[in-house]
């Protein structure tokens, strides 16, 4: 097998005298097309019989969609939607998992001019208050919510306000509808709406995290879509010989899957097989016995999942030889890779097949499209976030010894819905998208080797000595530090002589016997290796209840919302600053 083919980019940079550096890929990536469902359409005439998606249904085999299959239930299903009323002003909330129901809909609405928004499951599944579920219909007024299963998202569908029409591809509520039972008339009206798309039409609203503040919805047009791709295409050039096909468990309620990795595969004629397994103990089986079927070309997961994926190929040889046997690329995100796994991984590959299989991250935002920056060399180490592809200007401003990290793109959103103040604030005075990130050039003589994060600005204080405190970095290597034994921590110390920590254990660990003194030992090795008050976190608590979603303590991606820690636990705080040295438990 041939490696694969990457680009070869060039870059022009611009070092002005306040210390702002410039840099820009030369040229502008090859246009594919000027909406996803064009794209979807020319796969449908190119080759119908190619499977596009692909789901285990109830008695475990595949059920498949076709590309030509697709392309025509997308068109009689957005002839459905606008024969309801549906429209740009008119969204559908979507909740649901990843699902062969969830994908047709909401390519029907790209197709029709229809936007959709899938919300995270943990907005209805998780939430007691379903308060951010309500927030989210009163922004976006959809006139039809989709729920997968009525029964499993009974208690959401019951807290969203009277008058709304519900659909469901099961246990379809009193008055709800059936998915199957939605109405598939001719194409006609879908056809006409699909010829009158614009660029600057709403195609999908995509909710932010909300790991800084409270989510935002995030407007993304066709063209920023379809622009997005064409970078995508341009950076990963064996796309165009090479169709991808993906196990993904990732959410299509977060902009990693539900855009670039999604449209990636139905833009470039690929294949979706959607993985309802999880990196968790309970659910790993279940992608276990997806790779074991599908051998993947491109393969996207979190640090904690290739974690378990390592431990389960060194214990199945001919599953780490079925996964690798024709992978291009491994790509992670979600979190630091620590250099075992690292390791790992590249000598689990070059063991299997004989030859390096480029195992990468990059760097975006659901602001960004949100493909921004990627790496397409292999590494030593984990970490470089690479380039700004092509079309993207990436602007570096000094900001407090740092060089926050500002982007121009035609994949930009244009802003927040229902947030005119926030949309204006996330742009400089120059146009360009503040993506609130510092990057540390791999080498301050030669950009082109990349970048490695380098924290969020927002996150980043001083002590009352006046001395810098970078969070990010230091939170990421104190968690690492604790092996497992802490999910995560809350750096504190913020215009007071010295810093403070409280950590979130990791499940189950606090029942362990003896588990003081190993945190003892972990937490005594971590203030010896310290190099001054910017790292030396001498005082640490163990808090006794993990991070509420309703309190927007974590997100629905699992990531702490520090300032609500802080906010919410004024006792936590106070008496991890007034403690003695050590480390103690609530």
């Amino acid at each position: 097998m041939s490696q694969p083919r990457f680009w070869t980019p060039a870059f022009h940079i611009d070092r002005r005298d306040d210390g702002t550096i410039l840099m820009q890929h030369s040229g502008q990536a090859p246009r594919l097309a000027d909406t996803i469902a064009a794209r979807i359409g020319h796969w449908a005439r190119t080759a119908p019989d190619r499977v596009a998606l692909a789901q285990r249904g109830p008695s475990g085999d595949w059920q498949r969609i076709r590309y030509g299959m697709l392309w025509e239930r997308m068109r009689h299903l957005g002839a459905g939607l606008l024969a309801q009323g549906l429209g740009q002003d008119r969204p559908v909330l979507i909740l649901s998992e990843n699902a062969l129901d969830h994908a047709v809909l909401a390519l029907a609405g790209q197709y029709a001019g229809v936007p959709t928004a899938a919300l995270s499951t943990a907005f209805s599944l998780l939430s007691d208050s379903h308060d951010k579920l309500r927030d989210a219909v009163a922004l976006l007024r959809p006139g039809l919510v989709y729920a997968a299963d009525g029964a499993r998202y009974g208690r959401a569908l019951a807290a969203l306000p009277e008058g709304l029409r519900i659909a469901c591809s099961v246990n379809a509520p009193p008055g709800g509808l059936a998915f199957a039972d939605l109405p598939l008339p001719e194409t006609a009206a879908a056809d006409a709406a699909f010829a009158a798309l614009k660029g600057d039409m709403v195609a999908k609203y995509l909710f932010t995290s909300g790991s800084t503040g409270s989510p935002k919805a995030v407007i993304n047009t066709h063209d920023m879509i379809a622009r997005n791709q064409d970078m995508v295409a341009d950076c990963f050039r064996f796309l165009a010989d090479h169709p991808p096909v993906v196990v993904d468990w990732a959410p299509w309620s977060h902009t990693a899957s539900g855009n670039k990795v999604f449209h990636m595969v139905l833009c470039n004629g690929g294949t979706y097989h959607i993985d309802e397994g999880k990196p968790t103990p309970a659910l790993i089986t279940r992608t276990l016995d997806n790779l074991r079927d599908v051998a993947p070309t491109w393969y996207f997961n979190v640090p904690a999942g290739y974690e378990m994926l390592l431990d389960a190929f060194r214990a199945d040889p001919d599953l780490a030889a079925r996964f690798f046997s024709r992978l291009d690329l491994m790509m992670y995100a979600g979190a630091g890779m620590a250099q075992h796994l690292w390791d790992g991984l590249r000598d689990m590959a070059r063991q299997v097949t004989g030859r390096e299989v480029l195992l990468t991250t990059g760097l975006g935002a659901t602001e960004t499209g949100p493909f921004a920056l990627m790496c397409t060399r292999q590494q030593a180490a984990p970490g470089n976030v690479g380039l700004p592809a092509r079309g993207i200007t990436l602007k570096l401003v000094p900001n407090e010894g740092k060089l926050e990290a500002r982007l121009k793109s035609p994949s930009i959103t244009p802003g927040y819905l229902g947030d005119p103040d926030g949309s204006a604030k996330m742009l400089d005075d120059e146009g360009f998208y503040c993506l609130g990130d510092a990057l540390r050039p791999a080498d301050p003589d030669d950009l082109t080797q990349g970048f490695f994060f380098d924290g969020r600005i927002a996150e980043n204080f001083k002590l009352a000595t006046g001395t810098w405190v970078a969070v990010g970095a230091l939170r990421a290597r104190l968690v690492d530090h604790f092996g497992g034994l802490i999910r995560d921590a809350v750096i504190l110390g913020e215009d007071r002589p010295a810093l403070a920590a409280l950590l979130f254990p990791a499940e189950g660990v606090m029942d362990r016997p003896g588990i003081m003194a190993e945190l003892e030992a972990r937490h005594a090795s971590f203030v010896a290796a310290a190099t001054g008050s910017s790292n030396r976190i001498a005082r640490m608590l163990i808090l006794r209840d993990p991070p509420g979603l309703d309190r927007g303590e974590v997100t629905d991606k699992g990531s702490i919302n520090a300032r609500a820690v802080v906010r919410h636990r004024p006792d936590a705080v106070r008496r991890v600053h007034d403690a003695p040295e050590g480390i103690a438990r609530e």
